[in-house]
């Protein structure tokens, strides 16, 4: 049986006896059902993982005795941005969930020309919330110890003002493939539009700022499918595919 990950926002000691928070009390007694005594691993995001055991779970709260951690996450050899057009939800949703699994470090959402949702004042907020909680299970899932930071949501020609260092701007009419750029050193930004792209506007102003258009191939990808396959190419050509 495999032994549930559970991210914490605590501080975690071995040798301490915490009270979960109320939303991953319920998930332990009411979707995992485990048993008293049953082992977890918790998480909060510095890098390590920390094995523990239930030691209370009922109507009344649940408990857990943290054990000693686990070997730091090593970092990254080369940190991913994501910053990605805000595309309709689960096509959002997806391309979130498995950009964190393939190891990205941070990713933006841009409202961009063609994105075909544009959220302000607490709409926004509960998206980001909803967003987060996608990044924290991602995490979960894939074993990161180190949680992906969500920034906060921006238009794309704000972003792109205060960006500095240029990076990738995925264009399927661009001359050059992926494959063909030599290695982009400690960080890289990968910039990619919503549901139709970039417009030719943007495009031209995301190259002005210093980023060099790349294509993938002779295909044309979805919104969500584009970014997977550009991260999984820079992380198996210059990233951590290869540990």
């Amino acid at each position: 049986m495999r032994i549930p990950r559970i991210y914490v926002d605590l501080p975690l000691e071995p040798g301490a006896s915490l009270e979960l928070p109320a939303t991953q009390a319920r998930h332990i007694s009411q979707v995992l059902r485990l048993p008293p005594d049953a082992p977890l691993v918790l998480f909060n995001g510095n890098g390590q993982d920390y094995p523990a055991h239930l030691t209370r779970a009922d109507r009344n709260g649940t408990s857990v005795l943290v054990e000693p951690p686990g070997s730091p996450e090593p970092l990254a050899p080369l940190e991913i941005h994501l910053a990605i057009g805000v595309s309709k939800g689960e096509r959002m949703d997806y391309a979130l969930q498995k950009s964190v699994e393939l190891g990205v470090g941070r990713i933006t959402p841009l409202f961009t020309e063609r994105s075909q949702v544009h959220l302000s004042g607490p709409r926004l907020e509960r998206r980001l919330d909803h967003w987060r909680g996608i990044l924290i299970a991602a995490c979960e899932q894939s074993g990161r110890r180190r949680l992906a930071h969500l920034a906060t949501a921006e238009t794309y020609s704000d972003w792109l003002t205060g960006h500095t260092g240029g990076g990738l701007l995925l264009d399927p009419e661009a001359p050059r493939p992926l494959t063909a750029l030599s290695a982009p050193g400690a960080e890289v930004t990968l910039l990619i539009g919503p549901e139709g792209g970039l417009s030719p506007r943007e495009r031209t102003s995301a190259r002005a700022h210093g980023f060099e258009g790349v294509r993938l191939g002779p295909r044309i990808l979805r919104t969500e499918t584009a970014p997977l396959a550009a991260i999984a190419v820079i992380q198996a050509r210059w990233g951590d595919f290869g540990d």
